[in-house]
């Protein structure tokens, strides 16, 4: 696998994100006793257990055969979310009529949009650059690592004798099995931060996060942009509603969908590319230029020879570890993308956190004991964490469903953002919080007061007692604790109430 194709344009942002996460002029450091913890991979994961762990007094080794930073730093969330923010002014620019405030339509410079991606990713990657990691104390290894042994494992043709090991070896974008597919030439994250040029017609298979994320984002730009997605709406894994909310919105920026819908092949006529698919029993042929997968993940587990040491995997669901992330093999845990469902960032950062603790100081942390949220940047964003309502019904879970309609909040209103809802779900007869969703376009923000009341076991009543400031959207979380209390007022209660109200007069 080539990971330096990622650093095209070799422009001078990219030869400064080259030289701190893959130096060309690396020489790896000669081992010197045992290891108190082998880490390898170089991601969120990696890094965090690595910094941490050399934080602490251990003796650590990080070895990353591609990209320190991993996906998120280079080919994920840094430079997505710089793609994004340039498409939401893009879209304000146009929408700003509705303010009073009247402009020309804004024209795109693509390339300089790709050029300050790769200028702001450059200034980040220092953080996770070589240089930073040897200076914290942690001898850095570029090369493949595999397991030689329980104890040991060979990098750059020297051996490392480590006490515990760490996995974290992440995931890619998964090939899919399309007759054609690769033959016509496709778009993956790894791939899509390289452009230079807007795509005329862009051709997006998959209806997740990333596919829709990416597909908002580029129709904004000016390109036009066609998602196929199998199930009938985008986003499958959030609630309905919500989901179409986000849709309707990508309709408006001009996304058009192809639902219900299996790519089935793809073909070339001349330079277009076409999406053969099977709409519902009929075939439709939808052309494009370029065609970006945003589908599936595959874990990173090739050349570990962890057959070699006792350490099951499977190719889809990654490395199989118990709930303290230690593997099959009693000396080596994995964090991170490589062996969790949860394949966030932020979720791969906590995971790392117990593996120091189970790895280093025999600790029983659980990995089962983490609320972890999600945000897809989307616009309006959404923002989930806890339990579903079709999941709760499945075991046997009675809720209590609490919905504040953005409509109604007046932040939101003076805004002109009044699409969009903040939701929680209790347990029935109860203000204890189990699951929230939430879709405004600061969602990802919002959503960590709920989080937190969650971890810490605040409920809606406590909520309601908190001031926020006005006008803000926030201010919805409160209003569901209002909702709440409102259904405490019951008629005995009521006419208790009215009762001595009566007699106080």
């Amino acid at each position: 696998m080539s990971y330096f194709g990622q650093f095209e344009p070799l422009d001078e942002h990219n030869k400064q994100l080259q030289a701190n996460v893959h130096p060309i002029d690396w020489r790896n450091p000669s081992p010197t006793g045992r290891y108190n913890l082998v880490v390898i991979g170089a991601g969120t994961a990696g890094l965090v257990t690595a910094a941490g762990a050399a934080g602490l007094g251990a003796k650590v080794a990080l070895i990353e055969r591609g990209l320190m930073g991993g996906d998120c730093l280079n080919v994920g969330c840094v430079p997505s979310k710089a793609l994004i923010s340039a498409a939401r002014l893009a879209a304000a620019v146009r929408e700003a009529s509705q303010f009073g405030i009247h402009a020309d339509p804004p024209t795109v410079d693509f390339a300089q949009v790709m050029r300050r991606m790769r200028r702001l990713r450059a200034s980040i990657s220092p953080h996770d650059s070589a240089q930073r990691f040897r200076e914290l104390g942690v001898d850095v290894y570029f090369g493949q690592g595999t397991f030689t042994g329980s104890n040991s494992v060979e990098v750059g043709g020297q051996t490392l004798a480590f006490k515990k090991a760490i996995i974290a070896t992440g995931a890619r974008a998964a090939e899919l099995p399309i007759p054609g597919l690769t033959e016509a030439g496709y778009l993956t994250n790894e791939s899509l931060f390289s452009l230079t040029e807007l795509p005329r017609r862009l051709l997006v298979i998959g209806g997740g996060p990333i596919g829709s994320e990416m597909a908002q984002a580029f129709a904004r730009f000016g390109a036009q942009v066609t998602q196929i997605e199998m199930g009938p709406h985008i986003l499958g894994r959030e609630e309905t509603d919500a989901a179409l909310i986000v849709q309707a919105s990508m309709r408006r920026d001009g996304v058009h969908f192809v639902l219900n819908a299996k790519v089935i092949r793809v073909e070339r006529e001349g330079s277009d590319k076409v999406l053969v698919v099977d709409q519902q029993g009929e075939e439709k042929r939808i052309v494009g230029d370029e065609i970006l997968v945003g589908i599936g993940r595959t874990p990173n587990l090739d050349g570990l020879g962890l057959e070699s040491v006792g350490v099951k995997s499977h190719p889809q669901r990654g490395i199989e570890v118990n709930d303290h992330l230690r593997t099959t093999n009693p000396n080596i845990f994995a964090a991170g993308d490589a062996c969790s469902q949860y394949k966030f960032t932020h979720a791969a950062d906590f995971l790392a956190r117990i593996v120091i603790q189970n790895a280093l100081f025999m600790g029983r942390s659980k990995a089962s004991a983490l609320l972890i949220p999600w945000c897809t940047y989307t616009s309006p964003e959404i923002a989930h964490v806890g339990i579903f309502p079709g999941q709760a019904a499945q075991d046997g879970i009675e809720l209590s469903s609490y919905t504040q309609p953005l409509a109604g909040v007046d932040r939101a209103i003076l805004d002109s953002e009044t699409e969009g809802f903040v939701r929680v779900h209790c347990a029935k007869g109860s203000d204890k919080i189990l699951g929230a969703t939430i879709v405004a376009s600061h969602a990802g923000d919002m959503i960590g007061e709920i989080v937190m009341a969650m971890k810490h076991r605040i409920g809606l009543k406590k909520i309601a007692s908190v001031i926020h400031p006005y006008p803000t959207r926030a201010e919805a979380i409160r209003k569901l604790g209002d909702q709440y209390n409102r259904t405490r007022l019951t008629p005995i209660v009521k006419s208790l109430f009215n009762a001595w109200l009566r007699w106080n007069r």
